[in-house]
């Protein structure tokens, strides 16, 4: 086996994610809860760091490399960003250290759109960015990474220009239990997906994005009038919500710009559906491995392996 390297964290607002990592950029160890930011500012970061790297039982003086969340304002150190446009590269040299730690514990900063007339922020995001782009790749590219709050990033030539955030999940969870469409979906859950619904609201929202209020209504309407099952008024909600999601993401991209889709489990199913639906092009990354990649990168940039302790 090999030795230990370093660790590995993606600490997001409602869930946490580490991974001992070797020499050999193999995982030796995995933890995962749902300690993320607003917990650990309560529990403290540093002792929920410290009970996943004991029930690791990974060395003292191995260095630890954050993203996410923990570099917020509310954070355990703010991080801060970076401006785009920017190099991939430019992440890698922006990690803020945790001073009074034991260990070296560096957090990654997120990046910054300061356009008064688009401003944007990620954190986090930006390290799955960074795992799924090869920085030397040339042309155009748009990278789909879905969420409570999907990302849309554009990258041309290893320069990210520019992205969009939009608040598809998290619409989609205040729809769907806190307004009057909760009805319409209620025992959805216990009803087959309807895929007919999902693919038509996701080519109706896609070609008139202007009308998704109006399109998201129909969920209600459509029980009313004809039957529409919950399972029906929940793919047509979710469908509507992803296809303008998906026209207003594409509204400020380069004509013929590659799409890579960086996510997994659900979210990965339903955007390649939609994706498939629409007739686009795609390739797709997974969102683990990509973070990972990312936090690798990071970690070797910061320590090489001559300075690395194991």
């Amino acid at each position: 086996m090999a030795r230990p390297a370093y660790i590995a964290v993606d600490w997001g607002t409602s869930s946490f994610r580490l991974w001992l990592i070797g020499e050999d950029d193999s995982i030796l160890g995995e933890r995962r809860s749902g300690e993320g930011m607003t917990s650990a500012a309560q529990t403290g970061f540093a002792k929920v760091l410290q009970s996943h790297l004991d029930a690791l039982a990974a060395p003292e003086d191995l260095p630890v490399i954050v993203c996410g969340m923990a570099g917020a304002r509310q954070g355990w150190v703010e991080a801060g960003y970076i401006d785009t446009p920017t190099s991939l590269s430019a992440i890698l040299t922006g990690a803020v250290s945790v001073p009074g730690q034991s260990r070296d514990v560096r957090i990654l900063p997120g990046l910054a759109q300061r356009d008064r007339q688009a401003p944007d922020v990620m954190r986090g995001e930006e390290t799955q960015l960074l795992g799924a782009i090869a920085a030397d790749v040339k042309g155009e590219q748009v990278v789909c990474m879905p969420g409570t709050h999907s990302k849309w990033v554009r990258v041309a030539d290893g320069q990210v220009t520019g992205f969009s955030t939009f608040m598809t999940g998290e619409l989609f969870d205040v729809i769907t239990k806190h307004s009057i469409l909760s009805h319409a979906v209620a025992g959805a859950a216990d009803m087959p997906a309807d895929s007919a619904a999902f693919a038509s609201a996701i080519k109706a929202a896609f070609d008139k994005p202007a009308l998704a209020t109006n399109l998201l209504f129909t969920a209600r309407a459509g029980q009313l009038l004809h039957g529409l099952t919950a399972a029906g008024s929940q793919a047509l909600i979710s469908g509507t919500l992803i296809g303008a999601e998906i026209a207003g993401a594409l509204s400020s991209a380069g004509q013929g710009a590659a799409i890579t889709l960086v996510a997994s489990g659900r979210l990965q199913a339903l955007y390649e559906d939609a994706f498939r639906i629409l007739s686009l092009t795609y390739t797709t990354v997974d969102a683990d491995a990509a973070v990972r990649r990312g936090l690798s990168a990071a970690a070797k940039a910061i320590w090489p392996n001559d300075e690395r302790k194991s």
